[in-house]
């Protein structure tokens, strides 16, 4: 398997002409709608102080809220709203 530097500048080139092709289908998808574009799942709406560690956090969560409380020895979820 010999295999010079010209097959390595070969191989190299068809590597980069898939990887622009494959770069232009994703932008094209973007601009046309066709990909998912911001549709997350998870939204951070609010969070407050409790004390100097611990924060209320209210997420959104596929539409609803949840209540978390972060800093302390453990995390933990309170609830949906």
């Amino acid at each position: 398997m010999g295999g010079g530097l010209g097959q390595w500048a070969t191989v190299a080139g068809a590597l980069a002409v898939v990887l622009g092709l494959l770069w232009g289908a994703a932008r094209l998808a973007r601009r046309s709608g066709l990909a998912a574009q911001g549709a997350r799942r998870i939204r951070l709406v609010e969070t407050t102080p409790i004390d100097s560690r611990r924060r209320a956090v209210i997420l959104r969560v596929d539409g609803r809220e949840a209540l978390i409380v972060t800093g302390g020895p453990q995390d933990s979820f309170i609830g949906w709203l």
